[in-house]
Parts: C-alpha cells; structure tokens; sequence
C-alpha cells in the first residue's frame, strides 16, 4: 500500500536584515538595530539588587517582575531575535529658544516646565513605524510583537544588545555622535534573523557632569540611579511630594532633563546638528493658575499622556502648587486666587501644598483666611504642613 504524503508546511522565508533596518529607516526610525533574543542576565541581577536596597523607589514597571523584562521570551514564546529602533525627541520650543533649559523666573503668568520627551507623544510615531517592522514579519510567517515604554522588557538593554549606543553614566542610551534625546522601542520575533552589531564601546570615559548636575544627587553611582531622589520619579509618585526635594524641583511640572541637559555628547549635537522645532500642540510649559483652575475631566484630557499615579488629577495639582511655590509672585491676585481656592480645596493633599506654597511666597496671612480654619483641619498632611519648617523665597 501507498504512503499517503502528508502535508508539509511551505518554508519560511527569513528577511534580510539589511532590509529590515532600510524599512525601519524609511518609517522615520533614526537607528535600527537587531539582537539575539537571549535572557538578559545580568540586566535581571541589577533590578533585583537595586529593588532588594530600595533604590527603585516603588517604581514597578520593569522592576515588578524582573524575570519578565528580562527575558523576551516571556513577552514572546520562541522568541529569537530583536530589532530595536530608537526615535529622536530633540525639538527645539518657543518657551526654550535654543536646547538649554528655560530659566527659572518670576512672573504674572508661573509656568512649570515639561521634560522634553513629554511635548508631544513620540512613542506614537516609534511604535507606528515598528509596526510596520512587525507587519513584514507576519507577512513571511513570522510571529511579531512591538513592545516600547511597555514594563515586559527592558528597552535600554535591547538597543545595548542591539549595537545602538553605549550606558551613559546617568543609566540613559546614548547613540554614537547622536547622543541620548532617544525614545526605544523593539520588535520581539521568532525569525532567526541574523544580529552582527558590535556593542558600542563606553563613550564617558572620566566625565562625571550627569552626576555633578542631579540636583538632588539621584545618580549615586555610574549608571546607578536612586529613584527616591529622581525628580523625574517623584512627580509620578503617590502621596505628599518630599518636602526635602521641594526647592529642589525648582520649575519642573512634569519629568526633569537635568542629566541630559549637560552631557556633552547631547550639548556637542547641539551645537553641530541642526533640530526640528516642536509642533504648535507641544506642551512646553504649563500655566500653574490655570491648571489649578482647571477641573479634573479638563486636565486628564489636556495631559493624559503623562503617568498620572492612579490617573487622579489632584497629583497635578500637587505637582503644580509645588512650582507654584518655587517660581510665582506672592503679590501677584492671580497667583492669591489660586492659592485661596487651594487652600479652601476638599482634598487634604492639595490644601497641604498649597499650604506650603503659600509659605513659601511668604503670604502665612493666606492660611488664616482659607475659610476652613486650618489650624484646626482634622486632615493629618495639613497639620504637618504647618508645624513644618520652610525655606521663604
């Protein structure tokens, strides 16, 4: 009796890594690369550690479960290789002029200042073009899945693996001549595609200007980051904001570029390479007396995109009384206004920083008339607001 064949399935065909890279470049990626899909070893040992001592702060993300964003075979069975992508952010704004930080100053209209990588969603336009990476794929019977800003694998040590840059000091990636002004984002496949990168050599070398610049000291060693003292980490944080790092924060209403701003690799592009400006919706600088006039639904439209701890608007409104403390004129009505309303505000975490704040711009007389009589509000935040020292303006 005949053998009755069986069905055999088509051979797949493996895509080119050139091409992939070409097709990532032509989707508006600034650099492509591709890596092994192999556990990240020593990546999962350092989240473990840092965790263990504390030094993640509470941030979960890829410290939740470090043998989840460590290995890309968690986000993907079978998973062979990566092909990372990494999508500038550096935009030049009307508020900023050049690329340096906006300076901290007095004014009839406070405005707190935005992180770079928060103007617009550059995350939109990475994943949309890593997308398009993974749609090949899946059109050669490869399975494809895009993960960037996601908690399932660590992006830095992807682009590392990936030959895209080097660890800077500060823990960000920086590319070769290009610097670190870079949102990461990769495509975890099971095509055996072939990875040939070299790793980027260390391209620090003795400079310590990240760690001198941390106004808060968060950078405690090379590539060591206590996110207990990270500004950045500190807006997205729960509960009070620390009363120890609130002259600190100066401007900052939401991420801090500190680090980056002085890197030298960032400030000699800087210097050489010519920028794009932000796009007319680019949120730059916020308005503080507007945003605390604002009413929840407004302000969740406005700034969704930020990682708002429990999508609950009165962090904003903490974050922003904050500044508001650091930059605003006492004397000026509108900036009255918005303390008064704070002050007389029902969430006790609010009208605990707005009483900071408007000791700090040394109007104390604000508290007497907040019309509640603080001095009796049963809310424990507010108490230790007002027995706690603060440093005037």
């Amino acid at each position: 009796m005949a053998a009755v064949p069986t069905a055999t399935r088509p051979a797949r065909r493996v895509p080119d890594v050139a091409d992939l890279v070409a097709l990532g470049r032509d989707q508006g990626l600034d650099a492509v690369g591709v890596a092994p899909a192999e556990p990240f070893a020593t990546t999962r040992r350092h989240l473990e550690r840092r965790r263990a001592a504390g030094l993640h702060g509470g941030m979960a993300f890829t410290y939740r479960r470090p043998e989840r964003s460590s290995d890309p075979g968690a986000a993907l069975p079978g998973a062979r290789a990566l092909v990372v992508g990494a999508c500038s952010y550096r935009r030049s704004g009307a508020a900023v002029g050049d690329l340096g930080p906006p300076a901290l100053a007095e004014s009839a209209q406070p405005a707190g200042r935005v992180a770079r990588y928060a103007w617009e969603d550059h995350y939109g336009p990475l994943r949309d073009a890593l997308g398009v990476i993974a749609e090949r794929l899946r059109a050669e019977g490869w399975r494809a899945r895009v993960v960037a800003d996601d908690n399932a694998l660590v992006d830095r040590e992807a682009a590392y693996r990936a030959g895209l840059g080097w660890y800077g000091k500060n823990a960000n990636l920086l590319l070769p001549g290009e610097g670190s002004w870079f949102v990461l984002g990769t495509v975890i496949t099971d095509a055996p595609l072939a990875a040939a990168a070299q790793r980027v050599d260390d391209g620090c070398g003795t400079c310590t200007r990240c760690l001198d610049g941390c106004p808060t000291g968060a950078i405690v060693r090379p590539g060591v980051v206590d996110a207990r003292r990270c500004l950045a980490w500190l807006l997205q944080v729960e509960g009070i904001f620390p009363r120890e790092h609130r002259v600190a924060l100066g401007d900052r209403l939401y991420g801090c570029d500190d680090c980056q701003e002085v890197c030298p690799p960032n400030r000699r592009v800087d210097r050489t390479v010519a920028t794009t400006t932000a796009g007319p919706s680019a949120q730059v600088t916020v308005d503080l007396v507007d945003l605390l006039g604002a009413t929840d639904e407004e302000l969740l439209a406005r700034h969704g995109r930020w990682y708002i701890p429990r999508r609950e608007a009165r962090y904003l409104r903490r974050n922003a009384l904050v500044v508001l403390g650091n930059v605003a004129d006492g004397r000026d009505a509108q900036v009255v206004g918005a303390l008064r309303s704070a002050l007389a505000a029902p969430d006790g975490l609010v009208r605990a920083h707005a009483v900071w704040a408007a000791r700090r711009l040394g109007r104390d007389d604000l508290l007497a008339g907040a019309g509640r009589g603080l001095d009796t509000d049963p809310d424990p935040l507010v108490q230790a607001e007002l027995a706690a020292p603060v440093e005037r303006r």
